[in-house]
């Protein structure tokens, strides 16, 4: 057959077929989106040659969500659907608060092979929210318009609402100019856009409107408020490519906007010449970066709206050229190559322990040297390896690091600072040997993260990873609590079975008006409540029919925290006292104070709930397990049982890195006769030096002793006497300015008789 008849073969056929191809698929029922959440009969997917995406209408949406929200989104790549990229994109009408719900109405408003439409009703208390999504043939964006509605007669007001992209997989570019904020003002943005990414595909959304962003970038928000019967719309487009290219994200840019624009374009070489194979070139605007491009055979080509930038090249495991400045000008092209690539050496580390040389496991963290910008071109963060403990290779791009390498940072030991060189084309040994200062454990004192996600919902450590990373925080329990999920319980028991030590399966129950840690679990048993319509008395009970002996209450006020939403009047069930435990949230650590003000408030009316404490890790590369850990002492094995029980007497406290050997128990009970003098005395060390320690008690603060010249370990004695029945709670700080707060030692003031001993 001649090429040319082949040729008309195929422009025959795609004539023939284009149509079908090009023409825009409503689906009901179950999606066809790999690994999608919208498996109900009556969930809608929408499908062009580009991209799809499904709406939650009769299945549960993430997180307590209303149905009627868009919960599956995917590339098509030639009439291929990719996987699920996100875990919700949808509308926040309020910040991540709890969204009070009676009714949801989803109806097909336009279905034609030339585009679909789709409308969601919701409430949202008084307010309406109608969110209309459309999709045209050939279209590689779903364009989404919401409308609130306040059919109320209170005007609302400081209002943080708009759409916001949780992925479900890979990195997250956030908003140009905007890396490092976790939540503020967009005022330094310099686009309106955020994108999740992986070298394979791309999901960006587009928000005009942006004036906020939460959550890193993850929320795209405007403040605002709405009086009564006054309306206010939200419009922007979510954009699915089959790469991790951002060029076509640009592109899509620059023409809403309406923006006078012109190409970068070039050669990306080694060295010696040859041309780098999948070039990377990395755009920067006003010094921070602002896109990238992927190339093919050693070239590259980018539009971009008229102006100044600076640009360089990489390429995964090679060196980042030095930024180069380019004045992009309208309607014309800008030639612009890089010859000096190089590509990267091999790093084998060793890390031990300084005395007795034991391998440990460890966290290797890139302190200074290239962090790729394009996270799959390289991680900023390594872990030793499960079966060859304290072991782990890397390949590098070229050029001078120093690492941070860590066994139990700020606990244990300090991490160990390494500087290596990294020589193109080489292999080098690396050996670091860490001083591990204390061993807890020896003394019956043990240690979990007991809030910490895998590789469900938008977290994205699979369980091999999680283990590392817990085992490098010289945790002596496995644990997860992914959100309404217990899919990773198996393969993290049987990591845990293989190392020797204990896991802890938990699920994070997650409503819109509250969190809940249940744990321990029977192995992998699914939830079986609807977290968008539930109570707390039904979380409660699905959380003991799981197996769960502890439920612990997570974030408690942040806006979607159970105190929160109980302050608010939107905790469905009001208070319900069948929890046990109250998180220290190392995420949250501006609300230390407020945990510990309330748990006080408990303990003076005689209620013993007691401290828990997590990480609340989702990436464990980007994140640092343990950070915050719950200290637990057990007078045998650890075993998840036992850990728990624990819990629930108060033996236990939480650190951020002191320690505290108590000689009365936390949780415990101290008798004592009216005006009877007795001490509580503790042990504290602190891998960072002490700083202080503060007894606590009824009525505030009692005593606090400064022990800046103790060094790292001291032994401290509080003299009190029994006046009243009360409790005694120990704040300790190092001087690096890590804390721990200890669960209460109760003392019960008695009176014998004449005859009666003591105790």
């Amino acid at each position: 057959m001649s090429g040319l008849i082949r040729s008309l073969i195929i422009v025959a056929g795609l004539a023939v077929c284009a149509p079908t191809q090009a023409a825009v698929r409503l689906l009901h029922g179950p999606t066809p989106i790999p690994n999608g959440d919208a498996k109900a009969a009556g969930d809608l997917t929408v499908v062009n040659e580009k991209l799809a995406f499904a709406l939650a209408v009769q299945s549960s949406a993430p997180y307590g969500v209303p149905r009627g929200a868009l919960v599956d989104l995917a590339p098509v790549t030639d009439g291929r659907i990719d996987r699920d990229r996100v875990v919700f994109a949808d509308f926040i009408p309020n910040n991540w608060s709890a969204w009070p719900n009676t009714y949801q109405r989803v109806t097909v408003a336009k279905e034609t092979p030339d585009e679909v439409v789709i409308r969601a009703e919701r409430d949202w208390g008084a307010v309406a929210i109608e969110t209309v999504y459309s999709l045209k043939s050939g279209a590689d964006q779903v364009h989404v318009t919401v409308t609130m509605t306040n059919g109320g007669k209170t005007a609302l007001t400081a209002l943080r609402s708009g759409l916001t992209l949780w992925p479900s997989a890979g990195f997250l570019f956030a908003v140009p100019g905007l890396d490092g904020l976790e939540d503020g003002s967009a005022a330094g943005a310099l686009s309106d856009r955020v994108t999740a990414y992986d070298a394979g595909w791309s999901v960006t959304l587009h928000a005009p409107y942006l004036e906020h962003v939460g959550y890193g970038s993850k929320d795209m928000y405007q403040t605002h408020s709405l009086g009564p019967g006054e309306r206010h719309t939200f419009e922007g487009w979510l954009q699915v490519t089959s790469s991790g290219d951002l060029a076509p994200v640009v592109a899509e840019e620059t023409a809403r906007k309406a923006l006078p624009s012109g190409v970068l374009a070039g050669r990306v070489a080694t060295r010696g010449g040859a041309p780098v194979d999948q070039p990377v070139v990395v755009i920067e605007k006003a010094g921070k970066p602002y896109a990238w491009t992927l190339g093919r055979g050693g070239r590259y080509q980018i539009a971009l709206p008229a102006g100044d930038y600076a640009a360089y090249a990489t390429a995964k495991g090679y060196a980042q050229t030095a930024p180069v400045p380019v004045h992009v000008a309208a309607a014309a092209t800008l030639a612009q190559d890089f010859k000096d690539l190089s590509p990267p050496g091999h790093l084998s580390f060793t890390v031990t322990a300084k005395v007795g040389g034991a391998p440990l496991d460890a966290r290797i963290a890139i302190a200074q040297g290239q962090k790729p910008l394009v996270q799959f071109l390289g991680k900023k963060a390594f872990f030793t390896e499960l079966d060859r403990k304290g072991r782990a290779e890397v390949d590098l791009a070229p050029g001078d690091y120093v690492f941070e390498i860590a066994h139990g940072a700020d606990v244990l030991a300090a991490p160990r600072p390494v500087k290596v060189t990294v020589v193109s084309g080489q292999t080098q040994a690396v050996a670091a040997a860490l001083d591990v200062l204390f061993d807890p454990a020896a003394s019956g004192w043990v240690s979990a993260d007991l809030h910490h996600h895998a590789d469900q919902a938008e977290a994205v450590t699979p369980p091999a990873d999680l283990a590392r990373s817990q085992l490098a925080a010289g945790l002596d329990l496995l644990f997860v609590s992914d959100h309404d999920s217990t899919a990773s319980h198996k393969a993290l028991q049987a990591i845990a079975d293989a190392r020797g030590i204990a896991f802890i399966p938990s699920v994070e129950i997650s409503t819109s008006w509250a969190h809940f840690n249940a744990y321990p679990l029977r192995l992998g048993e699914p939830l079986r409540i609807d977290t968008s319509r539930t109570t707390i008395d039904e979380v409660l009970a699905e959380s003991r029919r799981l197996g769960a002996s502890v439920v612990q209450l997570n974030h408690p006020f942040i806006p979607y925290g159970y105190f929160a939403s109980l302050d608010a009047g939107v905790a469905p069930g009001g208070f319900n006292p069948g929890f046990d435990l109250v998180e220290i949230n190392a995420a949250n650590p501006v609300d230390d104070d407020k945990v510990l003000a309330k748990l006080a408030a408990f303990w003076n009316q005689g209620h013993r709930y007691y401290l828990t404490a997590g990480t609340d890790t989702h990436d464990v590369w980007n994140e640092r397990s343990g950070k915050v850990r719950m200290m637990v002492h057990l007078d045998g094995r650890p075993t998840a049982a036992a850990f728990a029980d624990a819990l629930k007497a108060g033996h236990a406290y939480v650190t951020y890195g002191p320690l505290i050997f108590p000689d009365h128990m936390f949780g415990d009970t101290l008798k004592a006769r009216p005006g009877e003098g007795f001490s509580l005395g503790f042990d504290l060390k602190a891998v960072d030096g002490l700083k202080r320690a503060s007894l606590v008690g009824r009525a505030g603060a009692i005593e606090t002793r400064d022990l800046t010249a103790a060094g790292r370990q001291t032994h401290v004695a509080f003299d009190l006497k029994a006046d009243t029945p009360g409790w005694y709670a120990l704040t300790v700080e190092d001087a690096a300015g890590h804390k721990a707060y200890s669960d209460p030692i109760w003392v019960d003031v008695v009176s014998y008789p004449p005859t009666a001993r003591g105790p």
